[in-house]
């Protein structure tokens, strides 16, 4: 399986794949970030991990309104747990 830091590196991995006569998802299983707009479009539709991008987005907001207002904003870091949304462009491994 190949795992892509951008949606667009997906595509052009599956390009490549199909170039070299590799069927995906039959013998390589493709995989995504972001979960970028139409990439269920796409044949085959991409496997993409899908960020929170409206929590972080608001959790940023807070933050910067906080230290406006000369509130305490704590240090460290925010997690936010990705989506990982299952398409087309993967498979389950075969079983030996």
């Amino acid at each position: 399986g190949i795992i892509c830091a951008s949606d667009p590196l997906a595509l052009g991995a599956i390009r490549a794949a199909r170039r070299r006569g590799l069927a995906v998802p039959g013998q390589v299983s493709v995989v995504g970030f972001d979960d970028s707009a139409f990439m269920n479009c796409v044949e085959p539709p991409l496997t993409t991990v899908r960020q929170p991008i409206e929590a972080m987005g608001r959790a940023a907001v807070d933050l910067l309104c906080a230290q406006i207002q000369g509130g305490e904003v704590p240090p460290g870091e925010l997690l936010f747990e990705p989506e990982l949304v299952v398409r087309g462009s993967t498979a389950q491994a075969p079983r030996d």
